[in-house]
């Protein structure tokens, strides 16, 4: 309702403009009031028309107002301070359209693709990834609740150097060969123990190894390039250890993130990229558009580089650009970057060039499906994107920059529009959450903010770990509460708790702010928190539960009759209008790429619900008409808190 009364409002201020002052404004913003006492909308257009029309803006806010009426929903319009024009709803009128539920998915047929989480398959999640794939599977779901197709696609890197160091780490400190790798495997399932995990003791070890002074140092990285070059080149047992362990942890992955409901479409894999000369296509295409040229003086001699969008062209050049970005180096290697490139023309159907694909991952609505250099005949269609987005930790903003700008050199302004780097800043630990996983730290280390994790060191939170902790926190509570549910009960409960938790808590915060993860402050039930929500909810079902009358009976026939006027008036109708903003927050979330914006709101309208439950006693309201009208308050709040949670990721659990 909210959204399309918005709409509405734009619509008649932008022909009252062309009629009575022959403008066109090419956007008009509509503001919230701080206080809705001052009405639901607040126009600041007189401003803007003050220069054109020299003229002050009360006065032009003044000409206006007369002309906004008569307007469909609307009750009256005013001005207000210097030159704002501020709205009123018919209540009457509004409430009946938010009881209705006129939200709908609009079919936008807009085809989206959306990358995310990109774990190296060298060892297990941590918790920057959940981050990462809490992130991208949220916003997923905002694009799907808009109405987009949406492709969800998992970069898998199975040939870069971080695999390459658990493979030296497997046949030269451990001395397995092929097949002594697949029996490792065989042993770690019988005895029930995860190969990612003995992956992130192994990493850390080499990792450890490589430190060294030189020239012992030089030699041992000598082993890994050797590595490295095995398993891109491919077709030897270098490769073939590299690719059984890969996919083993990749699976692993796979089965860690549907505990958070985390699913994806499709895997293409770096290997498939090598191998199937995505790069050798896009080369030609930068070379034949002049975007990459072969520099032969300076620190770059002998490489293939792009040159930045303020540089003139190769045969206008005088002098060296020592900072062009290098694409292929002097010694024929192609940089991340060049790959990116590649993959990206990929992404938007620009490469000439497709993937094999095999069925890998099982869901219960869906097949995940993988990369493969010669694949079955019957798939789905992935790559084609109108738009994408990538959801990379805010250091590869370079990277990101450079492919963007590739494809703006090569004529693809309108896939360079539809870009977008979804970046993040890191996760962290409070010194406590530190404490509490049974880290040691320093006594100047306690005093800080945060610490930083490091899989190299071996020091971070295993995703696995971290949710087996938080369900174990979450079910003691759950046991005190409920003893008479059945253990499967209180698992699933402690379960949704859990996930719920982590989700809120890696969401609330805004995309470029460093988050200190900690246990205590994700799982409370009061404050900004997931349980808060879920919380809200339940309370909210149980009125329902005990009143013996469905939420969606409630909205059936409401009648508000004076309930929005007197001493009750503001909290209960600012209930309502909070309410019906979802369609406008998952506008804002889209636009601005960030989910931040809903959880604070699903926060905030917790908040009222939990103010009018405790100032309401509803079960207990004499008055036949006034309980149902406060039935219908909670059932509007119950609506949309559900509606905010499932597009959060978080499910509501049946008590808590």
């Amino acid at each position: 309702m909210y959204r399309k009364q918005q709409r509405l409002l734009r619509e008649r201020l932008r022909s009252v403009l062309q009629s009575k002052y022959q403008i066109e404004l090419p956007h008009i913003a509509i503001e919230q009031p701080p206080d809705l006492e001052m009405g639901e909308y607040a126009l600041p257009v007189a401003f803007e028309l003050a220069r054109r029309l020299k003229r002050a803006p009360r006065v032009i806010a003044g000409e206006l107002v007369g002309e906004l009426l008569p307007l469909p929903g609307f009750a009256s319009f005013e001005v207000a301070g210097a030159g704002y024009i501020n709205g009123r709803l018919d209540r009457q009128a509004a409430a009946q359209q938010i009881a209705l539920d006129d939200f709908s998915e609009e079919q936008s047929h807009l085809h989206s693709l959306v990358e995310h989480t990109s774990i190296n398959p060298n060892k297990a999640a941590h918790i920057g990834h959940l981050r990462n794939a809490i992130l991208g599977d949220t916003f997923v779901r905002l694009l799907r609740a808009a109405g987009q197709h949406v492709d969800v696609q998992n970069y898998i890197d199975n040939t870069g150097v971080q695999v390459a160091d658990v493979v030296v780490g497997l046949t030269y400190f451990e001395g397995y060969n092929l097949a002594g790798v697949r029996k490792l495997l065989a042993d770690l399932k019988a005895r029930g123990e995860r190969i990612d995990d003995y992956c992130w003791d192994l990493y850390a070890r080499v990792s450890q190894w490589y430190e060294i002074a030189e020239p012992e140092r030089q030699a041992r990285r000598k082993k890994r390039l050797e590595t490295l070059h095995a398993i891109e080149e491919g077709g030897n047992e270098i490769a073939e250890i590299a690719d059984l362990l890969s996919t083993a942890v990749l699976r692993r992955h796979l089965e860690t993130m549907l505990r958070l409901d985390i699913e994806y479409d499709f895997l293409p894999r770096e290997s498939e990229i090598l191998h199937l000369k995505f790069w050798d296509l896009a080369f030609a295409q930068l070379k034949a558009k002049g975007v990459l040229y072969f520099e032969t003086e300076g620190k770059n001699q002998g490489c293939w580089v792009m040159r930045r969008a303020s540089t003139a062209t190769a045969a206008e050049e005088v002098a060296v650009d020592e900072d062009a970005k290098v694409i292929v180096r002097s010694n024929g290697t192609v940089t991340y970057v060049g790959k990116d490139i590649a993959y990206h023309l990929w992404k938007f159907g620009l490469l000439g060039r497709d993937f094999g694909y095999a069925p890998f991952f099982p869901y219960s609505d869906h097949t995940c499906w993988i990369s493969t250099e010669r694949g079955e005949a019957q798939h789905p269609d992935f790559g084609g994107a109108q738009a994408i987005y990538n959801v990379i930790d805010s250091r590869q903003a370079d990277p990101q920059a450079n492919v963007i700008e590739a494809l703006r050199g090569l004529g693809y302004t309108d896939a360079a529009e539809h870009y977008v780097h979804f970046s993040y800043e890191m996760v962290a630990l409070t010194p406590r959450c530190a404490l509490e996983l049974g880290y040691e730290i320093s006594e100047e280390d306690k005093g800080r903010p945060y610490i930083e994790v490091s899989g190299r060191k071996g020091f971070g939170v295993k995703a696995d770990a971290l949710l087996d902790k938080l369900t174990a926190a979450a079910k003691e509570e759950v046991d005190s509460r409920h003893p008479q549910r059945s253990e499967a009960e209180r698992e699933h409960i402690a379960h949704s708790i859990a996930v719920g938790a982590l989700r809120y808590f890696m969401l609330k915060f805004t995309r470029n702010s460093v988050i200190a993860f900690d246990f205590k402050e994700a799982l409370s039930f009061e404050g900004e928190t997931g349980p808060y929500v879920q919380y809200a909810v339940v309370r909210a079902r149980n009125i329902f539960r005990k009143a013996g009358v469905t939420p969606e009976a409630s909205l059936a026939e409401v009648n508000v009759a004076d309930y929005f006027q007197g001493e009750d008036a503001a909290g209960l109708w600012e209930l309502w209008i909070m309410s019906s903003r979802l369609s406008l927050l998952l506008e804002q979330c889209i636009a601005a790429a960030e989910p931040a914006y809903l959880a604070k709101h699903a926060f905030q309208l917790a908040q009222l619900f939990n103010n009018f439950y405790h100032r309401h006693h509803i079960l207990t309201e004499e008055d036949p008409a006034r309980r149902q009208f406060l039935l219908a308050t909670a059932a509007v709040a119950e609506r949309a808190l559900v509606r905010s949670l499932v597009w959060l990721g978080i499910a509501v659990p049946e008590a808590m």
